[in-house]
């Protein structure tokens, strides 16, 4: 075997061939180079015939089974023995083997590309081969049949260009991939000892971002787990004691440098993986996956790509089913590429489908969610350039779990989904269809310049807790609810349970610039900014973690619901914020702030048509135990139209700016805890019937009317004069409590006064201008 890879080095680059013999440099035998003839042939049929033939010669062939069918090839006459991959053995007893230096195609294997024959085998030597000597398989066109055969293995580059390959489904099985992707060097489970092991689960904590004592595992990806310390129990009946042990994947460069953000602490580790990472990129391009679609079986089965190598490129491929073929699949598939424990992979340029779940009758529907993409463990993974849509049948093309710095660009999918713990997620210039975006984790989830489908724009999924420890920032996304009933821009509601780990529904929420279509939804839909938990401590103690900042502008709706609602907190204060708050009566010190600005918010008359008449709902209780680190909310409105709000026994600071107020509701006592400022704004309620007019505006730390204008109330759009004795806070010529600095009547209130011959007094005048009455 060595001297035939000495003589293959001595190859090089070629051999060159003139008439019916040509020479080329053999390996050298000492200092002497020895010359050899090479001698052509039409095909490997012929070679086996050949009795003539003697140990040492090398021959040419034209081609596999005939001339000029690419399977022609170099071989070198040796005796039996160690045979590699495409070796053929001769009538004469001797073995052809094949001495190609640069790279192989599946011809060269024997492949028959009839569609009975199963070329998965000759596919597989062919890889064999090149793995062997580490040269790339170029097979840029051909059609090739693979059945019963898996486990291909792929340690070389790719190129397939036009190939196509035929996949028989009907052969998958639970247990092994077409193709598998691998690295020359295998992983480790790195035995610490219990210095090391002290000072790593000492140092690996939230935020560390260099462990000198990592430096000797520097150009490594390092997997750690706790089996005995589990998190993330999923909720739900169905999924009753799943868990997942305490993980973290990250990647040592120089020094100890740690790539991938530590979301966790440790109290040990049971396992201590070093994953290599090859120094140079594995790239397969090229090539289309034909499928048959009738995949059987029990539990999830596989069918296409397993990636097991940290730097791979995969790109410009196509993976479809055959022309009039049905996906018939009863049972899950794992995915066509499916990632695990890799860093700095790629997939780009790719035409793949989502699979079949949702059937029309239930007894043809997939028990399970059935994947084109799957993956866990991915550090640094991108998706460029991908496309996988499909209708509603079909379930999401996209299901990972441990996903970390994880990117998608310029793709059309119909749906993305990180199960357990996304670290770090980017998603730009992208479609994402009626099944939407699903995630739990933390870091920077950052959704931009992007068309979403579904439910939601991102659904924090409520089996794993909606949990999303970062931060979260969404700019620039047309929204186009796929349900005629009600849809949430930001879908954050955790069961009430016990996952393990802290519930964070963000540490600052930022969206901006959203376009909502629902020209699809019932006139009556509703749309939520944001659907907040019903609770905010959990039976078990533990307090749900809230936001510090939220902020909502230029959200536009068009189409069939005139507009948004906000959100509704019930006992905001049992929330748990990081920032320090308080209130004693005197003076209100926020910790969460929220700003709304330009949200275009649904009608007064529509909104009070539903059960919850309010954009925005704050209900407190007594029996909270309230702390420095419960929610104290600091409210902002900026141009936002109809205003309607409820704050109940909860302190507050409410600022409205250039906006219209229809209803303000402050409890019993009619008086919010706090702060309230009005600044260009307007008292003009807008609702259906006559009670529905309320407008507090006490507030125990002081109110504030700088050039507000109040209008008289509108019951079904008119005018209703007598309405205006409702408001408390004002009575012409007699009272106008709270402070008041350029405050107007509204031009129809002063008309219809002087239509009764009321004359509004100077001294009441004067307190419109400027004032400060009692509260």
């Amino acid at each position: 075997m060595n001297s035939r890879r000495n003589l293959l080095k001595s190859l090089g680059a070629g051999v060159l061939v003139a008439g019916i013999h040509g020479i080329a440099n053999a390996e050298e035998k000492g200092k002497r180079s020895v010359a050899r003839s090479i001698k052509i042939i039409a095909n490997t049929q012929e070679l086996i015939l050949l009795k003539e033939a003697i140990e040492g010669e090398i021959f040419k062939t034209l081609g596999y089974f005939q001339e000029h069918d690419a399977g022609g090839a170099l071989y070198l006459i040796t005796k039996k023995g160690q045979e590699s991959p495409g070796a053929i053995i001769l009538k004469n007893g001797l073995v052809a083997e094949l001495l190609e230096s640069n790279s192989v195609n599946y011809q060269m294997f024997g492949t028959k590309s009839d569609g009975d024959f199963d070329d998965g085998m000759a596919i597989k030597s062919a890889h064999e081969y090149a793995n062997i000597y580490n040269i790339p398989v170029i097979n840029r066109h051909g059609e090739f049949w693979i059945k019963a055969t898996n486990d291909i293995n792929i340690q070389t580059s790719v190129e397939w260009g036009a190939t196509i390959f035929h996949i028989d489904e009907q052969f998958n099985t639970p247990k092994a991939f077409k193709f598998n992707i691998t690295s020359t060097t295998a992983i480790k489970d790195h035995q610490l000892d219990a210095n090391d092991k002290s000072s790593l689960v000492e140092h690996l904590v939230p935020g560390v971002t260099e462990i000198a004592a990592l430096n000797k595992f520097r150009g490594n990806l390092i997997y750690v787990e706790d089996k005995n310390d589990r998190i993330g129990y999923r909720a739900g009946a169905r999924f009753d004691g799943q868990s997942w042990a305490k993980q973290e994947l990250f990647f040592v460069e120089d020094h100890g440098k740690v790539i991938g953000d530590i979301a966790y602490r440790f109290k040990d580790f049971t396992s201590f993986e070093v994953i290599p990472v090859d120094d140079t990129y594995l790239t397969m391009s090229g090539g289309c996956f034909v499928l048959s679609g009738n995949s059987s079986g029990k539990g999830y089965t596989k069918n296409g790509i397993a990636i097991r190598r940290s730097r791979t490129i995969i790109s410009k491929q196509v993976v479809r089913l055959a022309h009039g073929a049905v996906d018939t699949a009863p049972n899950a598939r794992t995915g066509f590429y499916n990632f695990h424990k890799v860093y700095e992979v790629r997939l780009e340029d790719i035409k793949l489908i989502p699979y079949e779940q949702d059937r029309e009758g239930t007894e043809h529907d997939v028990p399970a969610g059935t994947y084109g993409i799957s993956g866990d463990r991915i550090l640094n993974g991108t998706f460029r350039n991908v496309t996988a849509e499909g209708g509603k049948v079909h379930w999401g093309v996209f299901g990972t779990n441990m996903n970390k710095n994880f990117t998608i660009e310029l793709c059309r999918l119909n749906r993305v989904d990180v199960h357990f713990h996304c670290w770090n997620v980017r998603i730009h210039n992208t479609h994402i269809g009626h099944r939407g975006i699903s995630v739990t984790g933390g870091g920077d989830l950052t959704v931009r310049d992007c068309f979403v489908e579904g439910r939601n724009i991102i659904n924090f999924r409520q089996d794993f807790g909606s949990k999303w420890d970062g931060d979260i920032r969404i700019e620039n996304v047309h929204f186009k609810p796929s349900v005629p009933s009600s849809a949430n821009l930001l879908e954050m509601s955790p069961s009430n349970f016990n996952y393990h780990y802290p519930i964070v529904l963000g540490r600052t929420i930022i969206v901006q610039n959203i376009q909502i279509d629902s020209t699809s939804m019932n006139p009556r839909a509703e749309i939520q900014l944001i659907n907040f938990p019903k609770f905010a401590k959990m039976d078990h103690g533990e307090r749900v973690i809230f936001p510090s900042y939220i902020e909502f502008s230029n959200v536009f709706c068009r189409g069939a619901v005139s507009g948004v609602k906000g959100f509704q907190l019930l006992k905001p204060q049992g929330f748990y914020v990081d920032k320090k708050g308080s209130y004693d009566s005197y003076f209100f010190q926020p910790n969460v702030q929220v700003r709304i600005d330009r949200v275009e918010l649904l009608d007064g008359k529509s909104l009070n048509n539903y059960a919850n008449p309010y954009h925005f709902s704050f209900v407190g209780s007594d029996d909270i135990d309230v702390d420095e680190h419960s929610a104290f909310i600091e409210i902002e409105f900026i141009k936002s139209r109809d205003l309607q709000l409820k704050a109940d026994a909860i302190p507050m600071q409410i600022t409205v700016r250039d906006s219209s107020i229809s209803r303000f509701e402050f409890g019993e006592q009619r008086e919010l805890q706090g702060e309230l400022y009005l600044d260009h704004s307007k008292f003009a309620p807008n609702v259906n019937k006559f009670e529905q007019v309320r407008c507090d505006y006490k507030a125990s730390l002081g109110n504030i009317f700088s050039n507000t204008t109040i209008h008289s109330p509108r019951i079904q759009d008119k005018y209703q004069f007598d309405a205006f004795e409702l408001y408390k806070f004002i009575a012409i010529n007699k009272q106008l409590l709270g402070t008041h600095i350029n405050t107007r009547l509204g031009k129809e209130y002063v008309e219809y006064l002087a239509s009764k011959q009321i004359k509004l007094s100077p001294a009441f005048l004067n307190q419109l201008l400027i004032s400060r009455g009692e509260k």
